[in-house]
């Protein structure tokens, strides 16, 4: 199990434990983390499961694949560093990880 925290528009934050394997969204519907819609279920044709990775994250959770990009369009307030939840696999490498969502989801 890794640790990873959500914090939302207005600043709250939330460390829940995420399974080696499970994506960032399924983490955050397990938890009921609030601002995580998932609408989707996780099969990348939504936009709301959009986060904001931390800046010291990015390089260890990697860029977006072009499908993600083009869901990407249709996400609130996207920005250099915005990634759907449901894209982000969970491994030890991510131990500590934190997002934030946005506002509200596309």
């Amino acid at each position: 199990m890794v640790d990873i925290t959500f914090t939302d528009a207005k600043g709250t934050s939330r460390t829940v434990k995420a399974e080696v394997g499970a994506t960032v969204m399924e983490t955050a519907i397990r938890n009921s983390v609030p601002g995580i819609d998932a609408e989707c279920g996780g099969a990348c044709s939504c936009a709301t499961c959009h986060v904001y990775v931390d800046e010291a994250w990015l390089a260890a959770v990697g860029p977006a694949e072009q499908m993600e990009e083009d869901m990407l369009d249709f996400a609130f307030e996207v920005r250099p560093n915005s990634r759907l939840s449901c894209q982000i696999k969970v491994t030890e490498a991510l131990d500590g990880l934190k997002v934030t969502t946005p506002s509200k989801q596309g």
